[in-house]
């Protein structure tokens, strides 16, 4: 291998070898900016991105706790005179999705019971009054844990149960504003 080895002379003014009329740039120069050139160049070229993955599992879990809430809408008779007295109200039940349920209703506040229900009078004096579960107000609509209760089945929308009343005929009650508090309960 030959190597071959160019100076500069300080007598020469040019960058030519003694005797010859070529001139020689220097490589220093040229050198580096090949190298910056090189380097920027390969920057352009697209890298394969190498990935990797890991994975990991986990439990989603929910629970439904069977509920069901109730409320009531008032029941009305009017003004009674003597002679038989119907009246219709409603609850509203929302229980959870295929949650069986039972509706009793009480006896009341006024000192009734469940199968004879009164409204108390003011000045002092009773009504006595029904609720029934059917149209045709043949079922006593019995109180909780009695006979006579509302059964179904829970649908998660609300569902609504229709309370038929009576005050029955022939009452002597003295004339006044009667009243009572009916509780209706939802067990399920």
């Amino acid at each position: 291998m030959t190597v071959l080895h160019c100076t500069q002379s300080s007598s020469h003014s040019s960058d030519t070898l003694p005797g010859k009329k070529t001139r020689i740039p220097h490589n220093g120069g040229i050198l580096a900016r090949i190298g910056i050139l090189s380097v920027f160049s390969l920057s352009l070229i697209p890298t394969l991105a190498i990935s990797a993955t890991s994975t990991a599992t986990f439990t989603v879990s929910a629970s439904i706790v069977a509920g069901c809430g109730i409320t009531a809408s008032p029941l009305a008779f009017g003004a009674y005179t003597g002679v038989e007295a119907d009246a219709e109200s409603s609850l509203s039940v929302n229980c959870t999705n295929t949650t069986a349920y039972s509706v009793g209703l009480g006896a009341g506040t006024s000192g009734g019971t469940a199968t004879a229900r009164q409204m108390s009078g003011t000045p002092a004096g009773i009504l006595f009054y029904a609720l029934y579960s059917d149209v045709t107000r043949a079922i006593n609509w019995g109180d909780t844990g009695g006979t006579g209760l509302i059964t179904g089945t829970g649908s998660g929308s609300v569902q609504v149960i229709p309370v038929y009343g009576r005050v029955a005929a022939g009452q002597l009650s003295p004339p006044g504003t009667y009243a009572d508090t009916m509780t209706a309960t939802i067990t399920f």
